[in-house]
């Protein structure tokens, strides 16, 4: 594994470290379980990252592309766990309990939020960079839009409809029936269309930003490369 990877895994680590012991510590001065969800909602969203990562060295060592489209449908299905962590901040005035200052609990969902939205990232950049190549950069990109898309749709069928990535494994009728309900008749689910575009924008966004300033960060290296091949 490179170096920019473990760097990555070994941040990203660190800052669910870091909600984790926000959690805790806050469970343990309430004396009261009210945000242990928090810690298993940090757990799934490592999974899409896992997954991705997974994905990424088995198209570098070219494995086949069964396994390929397995990881792909593994990183798709649960990817909406990991940028889903940003609802928790509906939580934020629920449990308010005796001694917990709000901004602390601000805090905690912020920093289980951000870290969800950059397992999420994180996520799509290894994808990203199979998909183009194995499908170019133009188509790369057209498709980008749509996965978001079905992200965001995952996003809202977690927070509003109550369902989770494994009733797609273990209940498949269920989850196929109540997912076709909001698309039958968008209009008559304005709640489904509002979540699912803004998201949608959001996360596109989200990823343009990281993925320009990561672009800005290598442009001096490559400046520096070019005028070294020119001397020789």
């Amino acid at each position: 594994m490179s170096r920019r990877r473990l760097a990555a895994l070994a941040s990203l680590a660190l800052a669910t470290a870091f909600c984790a012991a926000l959690v805790v510590a806050r469970m343990h001065r309430s004396g009261t379980p009210h945000h242990q969800y928090l810690l298993w909602n940090l757990f799934l969203a490592w999974l899409p990252f896992v997954f991705a990562l997974a994905l990424y060295d088995s198209d570098r060592r070219g494995r086949p592309r069964l396994l390929l489209g397995v990881l792909a449908a593994a990183w798709l299905l649960f990817l909406p766990n990991a940028p889903y962590l940003l609802t928790d901040l509906v939580h934020l005035d629920s449990h308010t309990d005796a001694g917990i200052p709000l901004w602390y609990d601000a805090i905690m969902f912020g920093a289980c939020g951000w870290t969800g939205l950059a397992l999420a990232i994180g996520s799509l950049l290894l994808v990203h960079t199979v998909a183009r190549r194995r499908l170019g950069g133009a188509v790369s990109w057209i498709l980008f839009v749509p996965t978001l898309a079905l992200v965001s749709f995952g996003i809202y069928l977690g927070r509003f409809v109550r369902l989770n990535s494994w009733d797609a494994i273990f209940r498949p009728g269920h989850f196929a029936h109540v997912v076709a309900t909001p698309l039958r008749d968008p209009a008559g689910h304005p709640r489904f269309v509002g979540v699912t575009v803004l998201f949608t924008v959001f996360l596109m966004v989200s990823y343009l930003v990281v993925y320009t300033v990561a672009e800005l960060r290598l442009e001096p290296e490559e400046q520096g490369a070019t005028r070294s091949r020119r001397r020789v």
